[in-house]
């Protein structure tokens, strides 16, 4: 075999077929019996007609079945096409049209929603989840070998345009991040135990659950994120690696129980995705755990953090690089500037996408000259340090996943009544960040319900706002004409303080 996910996987299955590979909510497999079931569910998807990189689309909760889906996939050559569990119909049916799938698979809970995006003879691509529960049994032999360029798995990615991006993984590119960060922080291989509670359909769920056993390490892995039940794993478990948005951080350094849990064992914690108050850090500094800043994104492979010393000597950085992928900033020429001066933060390395599913205007936009713009505003010091200082796109973060303001404003034009729209984000207590809706329009039409009616038919839930503002007066402008969302931000800082919530 070659460098490959799932040559890795063989190994390891191989080396300590006993080990327990995965624990998802109250569920373990062992690599051995991982693999067994994934040989069998990789057989069954090749007598559906399932061939080497046809796409696989699956929208369902994490789970046990879940994780020996994707390796089944993996197995036989598929490309894994994970789907938001918040998608409508009618955007799950946008994605259908870019992937064109071959086959859907969906948990229970999200049959209707995958139904409702199939029509005619799609609906014969259709294939429940739990159908795979069935094939455990002995493993049987592969009959296919992947390459270490084949594509892996495509993850879609919510920027500054309404329309999400679908980054591809390779073999190798998931590979050489694996290996990367094994090198630059040798604790976290073999023996090393990881929480991940992202969803499998981003890279914090996805890509974290191929890294890590890849690896060896042993990987729990929870469906649905609960403070309280995540903070119990972590002790009782004794947790070594923690890698998420800081709001993971902060509802669980909320939890009374927080004050007198033994967090001593975890050696490594990382978070990257938004900006992490003072008091966060000191809040798990207090615990022993340093709470390391990160940059990166999907397209760049993963996210880098600060050793050591940056981590305790400029928490607000986020470290050098890796050892093969490099930070560095773009003046407005476009040319490498010097350390001290602020500019776009660009990253290459061999962890990088080779590119955009089927969308080469915006691969060869992100990609110049070999290096990855992920459209971010930073700064590098003299020690090659870098400081995240704000995003270019204009998306908002809430509870660690992206929303593209311009497609939930979108989808607000389209409400009876309004003239004008922005979304930009106010601070929640709860997701850290979440859609506020500035509209002006023709009041007699307009009604926050009405408008929040229709954003929950034709967005996911975490897409809809909380917040709606209605304005007397046209929107701010830019001398372009472009509306000023800086005045907008300026007005509405404090919005979670005067505005009520709409949901």
């Amino acid at each position: 075999m070659g460098f490959t996910i799932t040559s890795a996987m063989n190994w390891w299955r191989r080396e300590c077929p006993e080990q327990i590979a995965v624990h998802l909510d109250d569920g373990t497999l062992t690599y051995e019996q991982l693999w067994a079931w994934a040989t069998r569910i990789g057989q069954h998807f090749s007598s559906l007609g399932i061939k080497p990189q046809d796409r696989v689309a699956v929208i369902a909760l994490s789970s046990l079945e879940y994780v020996a889906t994707a390796y089944a996939l993996l197995q036989i050559g598929a490309i894994a096409a994970p789907m938001s569990v918040r998608c409508t119909s009618r955007e799950l049916q946008q994605e259908m049209e870019t992937f064109e799938p071959t086959l859907v698979i969906a948990d229970a809970e999200r049959m209707d929603t995958a139904s409702g995006a199939l029509t005619g003879v799609q609906a014969r691509k259709l294939r429940p989840l739990a159908e795979m529960s069935d094939l455990r049994g002995a493993p049987l032999r592969l009959t296919y070998e992947p390459k270490a360029d084949d594509i892996a798995f495509i993850i879609g990615t919510s920027g500054s345009t309404a329309k999400p991006k679908r980054v591809i993984f390779t073999h190798r590119t998931v590979m050489t991040y694996a290996l990367e960060f094994l090198v630059m922080q040798p604790r976290c291989g073999h023996g090393a135990k990881v929480l991940s509670m992202g969803p499998f359909s981003s890279t914090s769920g996805y890509l974290s659950m191929l890294q890590f056993m890849s690896l060896g390490i042993e990987t729990f892995i929870e469906s649905k994120f609960d403070p309280e039940r995540a903070l119990r794993i972590m002790v009782t478990e004794k947790i070594t690696i923690m890698q998420h948005a800081p709001i993971y951080f902060e509802r669980i350094a909320a939890l009374p129980e927080f004050a007198d849990a033994d967090l001593s064992h975890l050696y490594f914690a990382q978070t990257a995705g938004a900006r992490i108050p003072v008091s966060l850090l000191s809040a798990w500094r207090d615990k022993g755990v340093v709470l390391r800043q990160a940059y990166g994104s999907a397209e760049s492979g993963g996210a880098w953090a600060a050793r050591d010393d940056t981590a305790l000597s400029a928490p607000e950085k986020c470290g050098r690089g890796g050892m093969f992928t490099e930070f560095a900033i773009l003046d407005k020429d476009g040319s490498l500037a010097p350390p001290g001066t602020p500019g776009e933060i660009v990253v290459r390395g061999p962890c990088m996408t080779p590119g955009y599913w089927r969308d080469p205007r915006a691969t060869e936009a992100a990609i110049r000259d070999g290096w990855l713009s992920n459209g971010d505003l930073g700064v590098i010091d003299e020690g090659g340090a870098l400081r995240f200082i704000d995003r270019i796109k204009d998306i908002i973060i809430s509870g660690g996943l992206n929303i593209s303001a311009l497609e939930v404003e979108n989808v607000i034009e389209r409400v009876p009544g309004v003239k004008e729209v922005a979304v930009i984000s106010a601070s929640d207590d709860k997701f850290g960040e979440t859609p506020l809706a500035v509209i002006y329009g023709d009041k007699s039409q307009l009604s926050v319900e009405a408008i929040i009616a229709h954003c929950n038919q034709n967005l996911s839930n975490y897409k809809v706002p909380r917040y709606v503002a209605i304005e007397d007066e046209p929107l701010p402008r830019l001398p372009i004409g472009k509306i000023s969302k800086v005045d907008l931000r300026a007005k509405y800082k404090d919005a979670s303080k005067f505005l009520p919530k709409v949901r």
